[in-house]
Formats: C-alpha cells, structure tokens, sequence
C-alpha cells in the first residue's frame, strides 16, 4: 500500500496535463469519485483474482445514477512497452480477470460479451465496463500516464447519462477539448454500438483487419 500515494499523485498531474481532454475522469477525480488499486507487472497474471474481486465489489456497490465513477488499476512494475505488447498484456488481464470472474457470474445481458460486435462491452461482477487503457508508450498525449494502467468505467453510467440527455453534449465537449488541445479528435472514439469498444480499449490505432486477442468463455460449472 505503501505505492498508493505515488500512483494517486501520478494520475492527478496526468489529468491536469495540458494534453488531457476527458472532463468525465476530470470530475470523477475532483469529487474524490475514483478508486485506486495497485498490482505489479501487466504482463504476470499473479494477481488476476485480486484485480477481478476489486472490480466485482466496486460493480456491486455502484448504481447507474453515480455517475462519474472510475476503478484504476495501476501496474508500476511494468517494463517499457510499444502500444502492441501493452495491448496484448491489456487483452491477456482481461482474460485473466474473466476466467476467475466466470467462475461466480454470468455476462451482463445489457452487453455482447462477442468482441466483434458493436454492442460489445467488458463483463465483471455481471455488470458491463468501458475499459480505458494508459501506458507511457501510448501514441496520443491523453492515454500517456508514466506506468501502464487500465480504467474500469461501468457501462451502465453512459447508458444513464444517455437516458438523461447528456451523454451527447459531454461526448462533443470533450472531442472539442482534444482537437483543440492534440491538434485531432482520438479517431478510435465510437459511439457505443457503431462498432466494437474492444477496439478503443488500449488505445492504438487500429486501421484494418484486426482479430482481437480476448476470448470469451461461459460461466464456468
């Protein structure tokens, strides 16, 4: 526990970057509204039930109306890594993560736990996550945090704000915020259920055919 001040401190300089246009993660973090927890490398598995229970209780404690809260896991033993091998280490802890998460629940109905489809969403505790991918050698300023780390946003968040009409006007304000503070909007940003959230999840940019590397698997007997 004795890193959990030092990752906190390393998230906050990161959002009050110039470069940092999520006003959604902005809030969370202002109203003391994200969990942090750390783990060791990204690409070891030794602490996949760890990780996995942690999301588990945060989904089981959350309600789609608190809006503008996160779960970081932060991995600080991580070596130096291009966007493919962080995207493979991501990929191989989500896998790590389900396998354990099967074992005691179902995918939520809400999302499609098939990677290739539009409505597509990470499954944990039976609820749905938008996972958010950072890692130093990152291509774009705003997923540039100096250790690798994935974000845990539940889904059913954005479907409340959607309900509540302003899911749109966020959206379009934070595009606004990155084309003025990166020069371009992230061309990896979709609306859920125009394609695959699997795609934006480490953050590369990914222009062809692209198999991703996770596998869904049932609930374990």
């Amino acid at each position: 526990m004795a890193l959990r001040p030092r990752v906190e401190t390393v998230f906050a300089d990161h959002l009050a970057s110039n470069s940092f246009p999520c006003l959604a993660a902005k809030t969370a973090h202002a109203r003391n509204q994200v969990t942090h927890m750390v783990s060791g490398d990204i690409r070891c598995g030794r602490d996949d039930g760890r990780v996995a229970k942690a999301i588990q209780a945060f989904a089981a404690r959350r309600k789609p109306e608190h809006v503008f809260h996160s779960l970081l896991v932060h991995f600080p033993d991580s070596p130096s890594l291009d966007e493919i091998q962080f995207e493979g280490a991501l990929f191989a802890r989500l896998q790590g993560i389900h396998d354990v998460d099967r074992i005691e629940f179902a995918w939520d109905t809400s999302v499609s736990n098939d990677p290739t489809d539009a409505k597509f969403s990470m499954s944990v505790g039976g609820q749905g996550f938008y996972v958010i991918g950072l890692h130093p050698g990152a291509s774009r300023d705003a997923r540039r945090l100096p250790h690798p780390a994935m974000v845990f946003n539940l889904h059913a968040q954005f479907e409340y704000l959607r309900e509540q009409g302003r899911y749109d006007r966020l959206r379009e304000a934070i595009i606004e915020r990155d084309v003025a503070m990166n020069g371009s909007a992230n061309p990896m940003l979709a609306v859920h259920g125009q394609s695959s959230e699997a795609l934006q999840y480490s953050g590369r940019e990914i222009d062809g055919p692209w198999e991703c590397p996770f596998k869904p698997r049932g609930r374990a007997a």
